[in-house]
């Protein structure tokens, strides 16, 4: 997510840029919602950022305020009618609103209204919109109906004069605060920042919403209990771009840690070490100077194919990979090969990497995850609802090491990994590797379920 408040710069412009930054975090649709004082225009389509905008679509976004969002589905098809921002019209005004996360009471929520929609997102649309259709500004809005919300949401949210960011009170999900000029800038990433050379102030804490207005700057908190913070550890390991800056810690460094402590913890008699890029190349180098072993690019990415693990349909995560790596003989020919990733989902990708490194011709594959057995399915903001997906569920290593055809097989454990982040333990979210969540968690776990249910 990307929200701007600029009376003097192009808001539009802007969001399109940071969603290029933030397009990691979601392929399936984008769009941007912009307001000048009297109108709400939302533009939004299916596809990458720069499939879904040209000159034209952006010259009609006008206005000192501007949300956008890269979609990645988990509640809710991978549909248009559920691409965001997800706009309502209330009280004679527009309303749109951009969510990162997951919610877990979504159906709870979804029993109150007559038309929830067919997202979690369109159900908090919509409970705002009511709000306002009662008379309520758009910040009394908001925080009369977050404490309803369960679960993971960083949310930017705009009407025709007012910019919003609100982050759950355990902040599952980053969102950052920024300054370009005298404008105000918030985002999921720093790395969203540097795109449009804004300042990082600080960021959003976990039960915090801030409004931007003509009055400048209001934080609240909105929430009536703080909670423990619960920063989803999976944006150490893979969500995140190597070069944010993350609860003070750069995620390049943390990755980077990973795969020293991994090396510590399971070293092998190979030739070289191997990295999956691109999330997976700062553990190896981790590794490799960790072991003193040779750090070689097995693998060459296609950079302009996206990422397999958030495709929505496991055909096309099989497809995506041959389209995204393929793999050098000249470099893994007759060696003895370490192969560096950061995790292992569903272990469709993964077996077919080690496959295409045999077929290059490595005489040994010994596999290194910097991340624990992801074993659990999350309810925060990732696509692993059903357990019965996850390599890792029920399967010992030794299991996935015959499955996925691999001379040896080794996770970091999670102590180490909690280590690499230089976080307090207690202040991550490690639901998916261990299986305590700290909400109530739904019991119906797919992702239509919602729209099924109608």
């Amino acid at each position: 997510m990307f929200g701007i408040y600029a009376p003097n710069l192009d808001t539009a412009r802007l969001t399109y840029f940071g969603l290029f930054a933030l397009q990691h975090r979601g392929q399936e649709s984008a769009g941007i919602a912009a307001a000048d004082g009297e109108t709400v225009t939302v533009y939004k389509d299916l596809g990458l950022v720069a499939q879904v905008f040209d000159e034209t679509t952006l010259s009609g976004l006008t206005g000192n305020i501007a949300i956008g969002h890269t979609r990645y589905s988990t509640t809710g098809s991978s549909a248009w009618v559920n691409s965001q921002p997800i706009y309502r019209q209330a009280n004679g005004t527009g309303i749109a609103l951009a969510h990162n996360g997951n919610l877990s009471n979504t159906h709870e929520l979804a029993a109150r209204l007559p038309d929830p929609g067919t997202s979690d997102s369109d159900i908090m649309t919509e409970m705002i919109a009511l709000e306002v259709q009662n008379g309520h500004t758009l910040p009394e809005a908001v925080a009369a109906v977050a404490p309803l919300f369960v679960g993971a949401f960083s949310l930017t949210i705009l009407d025709t004069n007012t910019l919003v960011g609100l982050r759950d009170p355990f902040g599952f999900r980053p969102l950052v605060l920024g300054k370009l000029d005298d404008a105000w800038v918030i985002a999921s990433e720093t790395c969203a920042l540097d795109i449009v050379s804004a300042k990082f102030v600080r960021e959003i804490e976990p039960g915090e919403m801030v409004v931007v207005s003509e009055a400048g700057l209001e934080s609240h908190y909105p929430f009536p209990e703080q909670q423990t913070r619960q920063l989803c550890v999976f944006e150490f390991v893979y969500f995140s771009r190597p070069d944010s800056i993350m609860a003070g810690k750069n995620i390049h460094g943390v990755r980077r840690r990973m795969g020293v402590s991994l090396a510590d913890q399971a070293p092998v008699d190979v030739d070289i070490v191997v990295p999956v890029p691109e999330s997976g190349i700062p553990a190896a180098q981790g590794y490799a100077a960790a072991t003193g072993l040779p750090y070689t690019d097995g693998l060459v990415k296609n950079r302009y194919v996206g990422r397999t693990f958030i495709e929505p349909a496991q055909s096309m995560r099989d497809r995506g990979v041959r389209l995204k790596l393929n793999a050098m003989p000249g470099e893994l020919g007759g060696q003895r090969v370490v192969l560096v990733d950061d995790s292992i989902v569903r272990g469709s990708t993964t077996k077919q990497l080690v496959a295409m490194v045999r077929e290059a011709g490595a005489t040994e594959v010994h596999l290194r995850i910097s991340s624990p057995p992801y074993r659990w399915p999350c309810f925060y903001g990732m696509d692993t609802g059903d357990r019965n997906t996850l390599l890792a569920a029920g399967r010992s290593v030794d299991e996935i090491a015959a499955f996925l055809n691999v001379d040896s097989l080794a996770y970091l454990e999670l102590d180490r990994l909690l280590a690499a982040t230089g976080l307090a333990p207690e202040t991550l979210c490690t639901a998916c590797l261990s299986g305590q969540y700290a909400t109530d968690i739904p019991t119906t776990t797919n992702k239509i379920a919602l729209e099924n249910s109608r």
